[in-house]
């Protein structure tokens, strides 16, 4: 594989005081034709996060059409699981519904935070309302510390979810041992988990992956692009013949850090998605979205 970089698409500066800084975790949403709807966690000037959206044509991508000008979901009420902040999952299609799996912040006094998963549903096209004050996914018998970004995808008989867990926590950050997982569902809400473990380390360097996004091409090819961290994030790709099994192959990935600038340092937080017989895929640079998101194309 080969991802041509066609630039870079947006970054937040200060467009409203829930939109302060960051455009991490793009995720695209087809509208028409090469209309695309790009999802995105900002911050505000407490660190707080919320759910954002703008528009591009994916034949002039790094020209932005409209930004929302309301969050598509915000911190929950005081005490909730998602109170210090609401980050972009995944979005799937249902009928006429959507679903827009998020991750709730909450943040901790003897760890740094609390992660769940968290649910908005749209029917027909309207705004996104909470499915539950409550999460959808939390912690449990088999993911007792934190859980974090969901991808799911959903089948002809089943919803399947990749997501992250904390092994453990411990005196740093980099303690935490942060893993893919997998569930699966019948109905995208009520979520089966038996702890298995979908992508794990290869090197002692490495301590978190973050954010899988998962395409089936045909039946028994499944490939994954991730961001895995050891002292930055880098972008990996790994592949299987049934979802559950996975083999890494991040020396096929085909995207880099550039020499210099808004993605110099870092790549990360990857989605991929197909319009037009064409392979696209978001990203995020330097400083966890601070700099904003990037587009690139499959070239080979």
């Amino acid at each position: 594989m080969r991802w041509r970089k066609l630039g870079h698409v947006f970054s937040v500066d200060r467009q409203a005081p829930w939109m302060l800084s960051h455009a991490a975790n793009p995720v695209a949403e087809q509208i028409e034709a090469e209309l695309h709807r790009i999802y995105f966690s900002t911050r505000d000037r407490d660190n707080r996060s919320s759910i954002a959206w703008v528009e591009v044509d994916l034949r002039r991508p790094t020209e932005v059409l409209r930004i929302a000008q309301a969050p598509v979901a915000g911190p929950g009420a005081p005490g909730a699981f998602d109170d210090s902040g609401a980050s972009m999952g995944c979005l799937v299609r249902a009928g006429d519904m959507r679903f827009l799996y998020y991750l709730g912040w909450n943040l901790g006094v003897t760890v740094p935070w609390r992660n769940s998963i968290g649910l908005l549903t749209s029917r027909g096209g309207a705004d996104f309302e909470r499915h539950s004050p409550a999460p959808l996914l939390d912690r449990g018998h088999h993911d007792p510390f934190s859980i974090s970004y969901p991808w799911v995808l959903r089948e002809e008989s089943r919803w399947r979810m990749w997501y992250g867990s904390n092994l453990r926590w411990g005196k740093e950050q980099k303690d935490m041992a942060h893993v893919i997982k997998y569930a699966q569902s019948d109905d995208g809400l009520r979520w089966e988990r038996e702890g298995r473990v979908a992508l794990d380390f290869k090197s002692a360097d490495e301590y978190a992956f973050s954010k899988p996004c998962i395409v089936r091409d045909a039946p028994g090819r499944y490939r994954m692009w991730y961001s895995y961290r050891g002292e930055r994030y880098r972008i990996g790709y790994a592949e299987s013949g049934d979802a559950l099994e996975w083999q890494r192959r991040d020396e096929r990935v085909g995207i880099e850090p550039s020499a210099s600038g808004w993605d110099g340092e870092a790549v990360c937080y990857p989605c991929v998605f197909d319009c037009g017989g064409q392979r696209y895929m978001l990203y995020n640079g330097n400083g966890y979205g601070r700099t904003g998101f990037g587009m690139a194309i499959l070239d080979a």
